[in-house]
């Protein structure tokens, strides 16, 4: 397929799928039930770090911890004491991202909120910097606090070439500015041009039998390999092509 016919199949994918009804049966249906800026935030980023497997499971699942914060998550983290966060109970909160997890994230991001009054500020870019590969470093140095904990191998490394696909999905839910009613793009001091796609076997998947990605692994080299030609299509939101190919690994329609 020449280029110009693939940007035009992808955008008409990406037009397919970029509708308010991919709300319903996606996790980012779980900041869409609140309108507060920071419960947005939080309630995003936890659905967001839940975010892999079955998305019934993920949105049950981060059901689950809304309910633990009395569905106020910013109420919740804010002011929660350190009795109420340690009696939460101990189990599984969704696969391997267990209670302690979720205890260990609440105390990082109460110490967040209560330093900031967005997260936004951690995942600021630098001159020069044309992509979130640094932002996201710095934003996991922040929020570890060089603190060894087993919740570190949920918040992924691009420094360790880790395609970072559920923070990137979170930064597309909160920076992409979307016409369409599905991303918030509440986030205005980060450029939506810098936003590359949540790269997971699915969307890589599609993207190589498509010929946007030659390498085999789905890591930090494959996403800046796939930035290369999506930020050719569409340089001010490359990241729309995120609901094509998601789109077209879900329904499996290549046509």
């Amino acid at each position: 397929m020449k280029e110009l016919d693939l940007k035009s199949f992808l955008d008409e994918k990406a037009d397919r799928y970029n509708r308010i009804e991919f709300i319903d049966d996606d996790p980012i249906q779980i900041p869409h039930r609140f309108t507060l800026k920071q419960d947005r935030e939080i309630s995003g980023f936890l659905a967001a770090t839940i975010a892999w497997g079955n998305r019934k499971s993920i949105i049950k699942d981060a059901e689950k911890m809304l309910a633990l914060m009395d569905h106020t998550p910013f109420d919740f983290v804010v002011n929660a004491t350190v009795k109420e966060i340690d009696s939460i109970p101990d189990g599984s909160v969704h696969r391997t991202f267990n209670s302690e997890d979720f205890k260990f994230f609440l105390r990082a991001l109460q110490r967040i909120y209560r330093q900031n009054d967005s997260m936004e500020t951690l995942f600021l870019t630098e001159d020069e910097e044309f992509n979130f590969y640094h932002a996201l470093e710095r934003f996991r140095k922040v929020f570890l606090n060089d603190e060894a904990h087993r919740a570190m191998k949920h918040v992924s490394s691009t420094y360790k070439n880790s395609a970072a696909k559920r923070l990137m999905m979170f930064l597309r839910w909160m920076v992409r500015q979307d016409k369409k009613g599905v991303d918030f793009g509440i986030w205005k001091k980060l450029n939506p041009t810098h936003l590359s796609i949540p790269l997971d076997v699915h969307s890589g998947n599609i993207a190589r039998q498509l010929g946007l990605l030659q390498r085999k692994q789905n890591d930090w080299k494959a996403v800046e390999e796939l930035d290369v030609h999506l930020r050719r299509f569409n340089p001010t939101d490359p990241a729309v092509y995120d609901f094509a190919l998601f789109g077209l690994g879900v329904s499996d329609d290549l046509q």
